[in-house]
């Protein structure tokens, strides 16, 4: 018995520093190219309709998930659950406005884009967030009735949004570029899933095989993303 509360006590503590993480690094990440664009100014395209909506869409998701680890670790489990399933609704709106806007920064421009990479080619990253997005949340709604499983299938979905913030951190993204804005929220995801089995006394397997697939979807789009398969794809998405 002992073991086992000590095993919920540390899976809390450790979603609620996550989360009150991600929503640090969301706010430091995009400070410059939105949430603060305002009183600091900048160069670049202005800021489009969609991209408000995003923002909005996309704080809203943040919040989302650190009520939802709120409400788990004052074990409020059945307003969780209700709201989850409110929550559906939002992660549905999330990929359609995420590839709404990736089309539209690709076609348009957007102040957070490389100036360096392509607007076509750049476009892999967005989408591929919203397709390992959609396939991560689809399996957390999947096993939503095996808590082990689906709270670290929702982690990810987490991890998976990370790097986006830490790629807008211009100086340390400009030295070092994909080795910093992939490479070290993978060390992060890494160090989770090891801290994780080891306090766990066990590997969970789905949070093993979620790790893989974000981490080589990561490697998959840096792989692609000059390639003419790709730019078919983008240019028959933005219609160019």
């Amino acid at each position: 018995m002992s073991t086992s509360f000590d095993r919920h006590l540390f899976d809390r503590r450790l979603f609620f520093w996550i989360a009150v993480a991600f929503i640090i690094v969301s706010f430091v990440g995009f400070a410059r190219t939105y949430f603060l664009l305002p009183f600091i100014g900048g160069e670049g395209p202005p800021v489009k309709f969609i991209t408000h909506i995003h923002a909005l869409v996309m704080t809203l998701w943040v919040a989302l998930f650190a009520t939802q680890v709120y409400l788990v670790r004052s074990k409020n489990i059945k307003t969780h659950m209700r709201l989850g399933t409110a929550g559906i609704g939002l992660g549905a709106v999330v990929i359609v406005v995420g590839i709404m806007t990736a089309i539209a920064a690709a076609k348009y421009g957007s102040a957070s884009s490389p100036a360096e990479i392509p607007p076509l080619q750049f476009m892999i990253v967005p989408v591929g967030d919203i397709v390992v997005f959609t396939i991560l949340f689809a399996a957390a709604l999947y096993y939503r009735k095996v808590p082990a499983n689906h709270k670290r299938l929702m982690l990810l979905t987490v991890f998976n949004f990370v790097p986006a913030a830490f790629g807008r951190v211009v100086p340390l993204t400009e030295a070092i570029g994909p080795l910093w804005f992939y490479g070290a929220p993978a060390l992060i995801l890494l160090a989770v899933l090891a801290i994780d089995t080891w306090k766990n006394g066990t590997l969970n397997r789905i949070f093993l095989a979620g790790t893989a697939f974000v981490i080589g979807s990561q490697v998959f789009r840096l792989a692609f993303m000059s390639s003419e398969a790709w730019l078919a794809v983008a240019r028959w998405m933005t219609g160019e």
